[in-house]
Formats: structure tokens, C-alpha cells, sequence
């Protein structure tokens, strides 16, 4: 299964929930992505049969290791994009904000040279 944007944006905010709380329910990913209970249950439903979670009786997401992978990827992308914008002189919230949109888009050779040019600039 492909996941679009919205798919890779919920397995962010579960890896980054997950990282920072340790216990991540639905409604802790509506009240941080500012979606509602029925939108948050249906992504649930569609990242849990395409793979990605698994939902514990007690109502805890856990990602698989496929949703680990691309949670982890998307991660990754946001927060070096982020890094690069600032150290280009944008303020963090636009920087932050562009990050979030390129990150689904950019090419993975893009993005590796964008991470080689930054870890080369930082020595």
C-alpha cells in the first residue's frame, strides 16, 4: 500500500508522540494534529489494515516495523529540512512549516545530498 501525505503525517506524529509520552492513544494524535475523532479513527483504521499499526486493547497505536520505517524517514526529512531552512536565515515556525510540506515530496537523492552538503558544512 502507498501511502499519501496525510498517512506518512500520522505515523510522524505517532513515532514523535510515541518518543515524547511513550503511550499514544487516538485522541492524543487528534489533540496534537488539531483533527477530529472521527478523521483520527478512520486514518487509524487505514494505517492499521494497510500494515503500518497495530491498536492494543487498551486503545495504545503502536507502530509496525513498516510504520517505524517510514515514521522514522519522514521524521528524519522534517527535522534536517528544518535545520537547513534556519541555517538559511528563514524563522523556525515558516522553516518548520516548509519542512513539513517538502518532506513528502523530495526525492530520496535530493535529500541525501541536502544531508551530505549539511553534515560536510558542519565540520
Amino acid at each position: 500500500m502507498q501511502l499519501k501525505e496525510s498517512g506518512e503525517m500520522y505515523l510522524e506524529t505517532i513515532y514523535v508522540l510515541s518518543q515524547r509520552k511513550g503511550f499514544v492513544r487516538s485522541i492524543d494524535v487528534g489533540e496534537e494534529m488539531g483533527y477530529s475523532k472521527p478523521s483520527v479513527s478512520r486514518a487509524v483504521g487505514i494505517l492499521r489494515d494497510g500494515g503500518y499499526i497495530t491498536v492494543a486493547h487498551d486503545g495504545g497505536l503502536h507502530l509496525t516495523e513498516a510504520g517505524l520505517e517510514v515514521a522514522q524517514r519522514t521524521y528524519e526529512r522534517h527535522t534536517v529540512l528544518s535545520e537547513f531552512f534556519i541555517r538559511l536565515g528563514v524563522d523556525e515556525e515558516t522553516a518548520t512549516n516548509d519542512a513539513c510540506k517538502i518532506e513528502h515530496v523530495i526525492s530520496s537523492s535530493t535529500f541525501a545530498a541536502l544531508k551530505k552538503y549539511l553534515n560536510e558544512q558542519m565540520k
